[in-house]
């Protein structure tokens, strides 16, 4: 009787056994390339960031100057550099605000009403214009919005540019068109990061019990009542976290401000200016440095309001 033979066990068997008796050196393995990235690439990308922010450039001469200094950050609190620092946290706070509005009827529709095809419909339509290029959409807002397009022809043909022109002669937001204002800029940024508003603050008012609202109309609360005082408290999670998006994103952006607009700068524009035509690193560093400060407070607030809950 001849006994059975078994055939010797190559590399991958062993491997598989070694895995199976070790999973946490698996796990390892797994996690090792993405800490790689994340802690040498982006991390460190923003030590040396962070770093040439404490740098200056000589007067003089235009060259870089590697001695720890606060001068650079001492020329952001300048006139010039100030306003846009201003400017471009009120667009942010401005673009968040308007996104609110006109994103939480779409997202309560969708959570409360929406069913079935409907509820299919309704991620289509936001997520389709996500699905486009980012620059495709932009150039096409900046031929609708200019004096020859399409909402100047609409305007002319409802005998409603007396108000076109109305919003066009205010102070700081208007122009020559929509075109070349911030009216404009504020307009193709809210269109751009609506979904981003859209998506958390519907999956929010999901999560608001039906009976919870049910109570409220028993215990003689009316509608109006009973959206203040039960929706929109659970439903803030949502908001506040759609508000990171629609914040960040207008923070950081520089080409809508480019396309669309007047030539005044925002942070992401003079980040681009600085670093590239400029030349002047460190104080391209600075600016960059305040978004992500201003985002970092941001985010500690909408912790403490358990905005991470609806993401």
């Amino acid at each position: 009787m001849t006994s059975a033979v078994i055939p010797a066990r190559g590399l991958a068997d062993r491997l598989t056994t070694l895995f199976w008796r070790h999973p946490k050196l698996l796990l390892l393995l797994l996690i090792i390339p993405p800490l790689v990235w994340l802690g040498v690439i982006y991390l460190g990308s923003l030590a040396a960031l962070l770093l040439q922010s404490f740098f200056s450039i000589d007067d003089f001469s235009g060259l870089l100057v590697p001695t720890f200094t606060l001068k650079t950050y001492a020329e952001l609190l300048s006139p010039a550099n100030f306003a846009v620092i201003a400017r471009t946290v009120l667009m942010a706070t401005a673009v968040t605000i308007a996104s609110t509005v006109l994103a939480f009827p779409i997202a309560y529709f969708a959570a409360r009403y929406a069913r079935g095809r409907w509820k299919a419909a309704f991620y289509l339509g936001i997520m389709l214009p996500l699905w486009s290029s980012y620059l495709v959409k932009v150039y096409a807002w900046k031929l609708i919005l200019a004096k020859e397009g399409i909402v100047t022809w609409a305007a002319t043909a409802t005998h409603t540019d007396w108000l076109l022109n109305a919003a066009l002669s205010l102070p700081y937001v208007g122009g020559n068109s929509l075109s070349t204002s911030f009216l404009g800029t504020f307009v193709v940024f809210c269109y751009v990061w609506l979904p981003y508003m859209i998506l958390p603050m519907q999956a929010s008012l999901e999560r608001v019990p039906t009976s919870m609202l049910e109570a409220s109309a028993d215990l003689g609360a009316t509608a109006r009542q009973t959206f203040w005082t039960v929706t929109l408290p659970l439903a803030l999670p949502g908001v506040i976290a759609g508000s990171i998006f629609t914040f960040s994103l207008t923070l950081g952006d520089y080409i809508i401000p480019q396309i669309i607009g007047t030539s005044a700068a925002f942070i992401g524009m003079s980040v681009y200016q600085l670093q590239g035509t400029a030349g002047n690193i460190p104080l391209a560093a600075a600016f960059a440095v305040v978004p992500i400060l201003i985002m970092l407070a941001y985010l500690t607030l909408a912790k403490r309001a358990g905005a991470f809950d609806a993401l």
